[in-house]
């Protein structure tokens, strides 16, 4: 790294000097020290401490209030069930509203916007503010605990990964002209990996989601800026929150290797459907955008919450939200057999939710119907209890890794939810198996098809794949 260079040390060194007069130090501390000095603070890492501690803190509100909507939401689908037929409809066109009035860019995941706005070549940087902002963040929280009050099929992960490179975006642009120079790509792919760590309680699986997801960079370039930010952004949540795990302490046994051909099993069936899930969506959402006009889309936010509270009336909460207390349910009560027909339930809920075109994420949700499918392969096969949670927990990876097509981060964040390091191998496994199954389905990935989606309607041209970024690019 660079030493800050001139244009940086007089302002600095002219109000430090001030300081120095003023408290009567100017007999011990000349110039010479005091250039000496400031060339040994750590400058360019400052606004990503900034960045990261606030994260850390947002998603943390971000987390109780989706919880609490959430909540809310279920307890109304028990207590009042006949209500859904309103709320839910309502609940879809308001979120919808909320997107497509303030902040379009607001709608959906957020990870694609980010992957997107980690693109956008230098010349064209102007553009990023487009994709990230505070206005898209605060929409983006509106509009998700909106969808979560009607019940909605969503996750607050993806939503919170946009909303952190909105802050870390922020933060860049406040810079002022006599700061070192602050690679703004590098910033952006950092606020990814902090937000993933503050939303999941997972430090390596931001890390991960950083180098598999988010840059085409070697990650040398950006190292010590993702960890720092990992850090701070984590143990600020955690300061809040207390230490936990997302998904706590679920008995494996002891797999050995009579459990490979299942967990390989088990993940591919989930790929395949994780990537079917996803291609519905897209394929949906392509529909709508040659289709409907701006009046259509609120009268088909309307028909697709009609048709969710239907499924909410007759399956109840189980069908609504992340699907969180599902998953504690097969992994922590195994004596209480779940229905099969939860899983084509939250599969449709999932598509009906995210086709609104509010904001929503698809991360927990598919988690919880990984596991679902993981239970009822399980009462089809009649396999024995040994093998159950690792064979749950081989479906969230498998689906996980179906929609997104991230094994690798899949099974880090899986792995890091639940403290089963004695499965990582396993885990691994199951990513793989599932990444190579959905190539069955379909060959690119949902976040890779609405990155580029995005970056076609902002008329930015699409990198190649390989040997597009050098570091200069970094550094612009």
């Amino acid at each position: 790294m660079s030493l800050p260079g001139n244009r940086f040390i007089e302002p600095v060194l002219e109000v430090l000097t001030r300081w120095v007069n003023a408290l009567g130090l100017a007999r011990w501390l000349d110039q010479r020290r005091l250039r000496y000095f400031i060339r040994l603070l750590p400058l360019r890492a400052i606004p990503f401490w900034i960045a990261a501690l606030l994260t850390g803190l947002v998603a943390v509100g971000y987390e109780r209030l989706f919880h609490s909507c959430e909540d809310i939401g279920q307890q109304i689908i028990r207590e009042h069930p006949l209500w859904v037929f309103g709320l839910t409809p309502l609940a879809f066109v308001v979120s919808l509203w909320l997107v497509e009035r303030f902040a379009p860019a607001a709608r959906g995941s957020g990870i694609p916007h980010l992957m997107a706005a980690v693109e956008i070549p230098p010349a064209q940087k102007g553009l990023i503010h487009k994709l990230l902002s505070l206005r898209i963040a605060f929409i983006k929280i509106l509009s998700s605990l909106m969808m979560l009050l009607g019940g909605g099929v969503i996750g607050r992960e993806g939503p919170t990964l946009q909303i952190s490179g909105s802050i870390f975006q922020w933060v860049y642009s406040k810079l002022p002209d006599f700061w070192p120079r602050v690679s703004q790509r590098v910033m952006l792919i950092t606020g990814g990996a902090a937000g993933l760590a503050a939303a999941f309680n997972t430090p390596l699986g931001g890390i991960v989601f950083a180098v598999e997801e988010l840059t085409r960079t070697h990650i040398t370039h950006f190292r010590t800026s993702v960890l720092a930010a990992v850090i701070i952004a984590g143990m600020a949540a955690q300061t809040l929150l207390g230490p936990y795990l997302y998904l706590g302490f679920p008995k494996i046994g002891n797999p050995g290797l009579n459990h490979m051909p299942w967990v390989i099993l088990f993940s591919g069936v989930a790929g395949i459907l994780g990537a079917w899930v996803a291609m519905v969506i897209q394929r949906i959402g392509g529909w709508k955008r040659l289709r409907w006009t701006s009046r259509g889309k609120y009268w088909g936010a309307l028909a697709l919450g009609l048709a969710f509270a239907g499924i909410l009336y007759a399956f109840g909460a189980d069908a609504a939200g992340t699907g969180k207390p599902l998953v504690n349910r097969l992994l922590f009560e195994p004596e209480v057999q779940m229905k099969w027909d939860i899983l084509p339930v939250r599969m449709a809920g999932m598509i009906l939710s995210y086709s609104v075109g509010s904001a929503g994420g698809v991360f927990a949700t598919s988690l919880s119907t990984g596991a679902v499918l993981g239970e009822v392969l399980l009462q089809i096969l009649v396999l024995d209890d040994l093998s159950r949670n690792l064979l749950i927990l081989s479906c969230m990876i498998g689906f996980l890794t179906g929609v997104t097509r991230s094994p690798f981060t899949a099974a880090i964040l899986v792995l890091e939810m639940t403290d089963r390091h004695s499965a990582i191998f396993y885990f691994l496994l199951a990513g793989i198996a599932a990444s190579s199954a959905a190539l069955l389905v379909d060959k690119s990935s949902f976040y890779e098809q609405g990155k580029e989606g995005i970056l076609q309607a902002l008329g930015v041209d699409i990198q190649p794949p390989e040997g597009s970024s050098t570091k200069a690019d970094e550094d612009a």
